[in-house]
C-alpha cells in the first residue's frame, strides 16, 4: 500500500528557516501530482504548493509566494517544502497529498487526493 511519511517539522523564531521532506513509498504508479497543505488549529486545511513530479511545473499559494520552495528528488519520491522567512501564521499541521489521474477541480481542492501522510508539526513563534 502507497505511504507517504511526512518529516522535518520542528520549531522556529520567525524569520526562520525550516524544510519538510514528504517520502513516498510502494507505489506502483506514480503519482501525477504532489502538493502540501497545512492546517492550523480552528482552521480548515488549505493549499501550500504543489508540484507536477514529471512537467515540474509548481504552483503556490498567494500566501506563500517568494517564501517557499516545492521541489522533488529521486523521480518524484521525495517531495521537499522549503520554507524561508517563517511567519507565526505559517505554523500549522503540514500534510503531504498524493494524486493519481485528472483533478476534478484543480490542485488547490484537498477533496481530490488520493493519498495522505500523517502530517509534520511547524511552529513559528513571533
Amino acid at each position: 500500500q502507497v505511504q507517504l511519511v511526512e518529516s522535518g517539522g520542528g520549531s522556529v523564531q520567525a524569520g526562520g528557516t525550516l524544510r519538510v521532506s514528504c517520502a513516498v513509498s510502494k507505489y506502483t504508479l506514480r503519482p501525477s501530482f504532489m502538493s502540501w497543505f497545512r492546517q492550523a488549529p480552528g482552521k480548515e486545511r488549505e493549499k501550500v504548493a504543489g508540484i507536477n513530479p514529471r512537467s515540474g511545473s509548481t504552483f503556490y499559494a498567494d500566501s506563500v509566494k517568494g517564501r517557499f520552495t516545492i521541489s522533488q528528488a529521486n523521480a518524484g519520491n521525495t517531495v521537499y517544502l522549503q520554507m524561508n522567512n517563517l511567519k507565526p501564521e505559517d505554523t500549522a499541521m503540514y500534510y503531504c497529498a498524493a494524486k493519481w489521474g485528472p483533478f476534478s477541480r484543480d490542485w488547490s481542492y484537498a477533496g481530490d487526493y488520493n493519498k495522505w501522510g500523517q502530517g509534520t508539526q511547524v511552529t513559528v513563534s513571533a
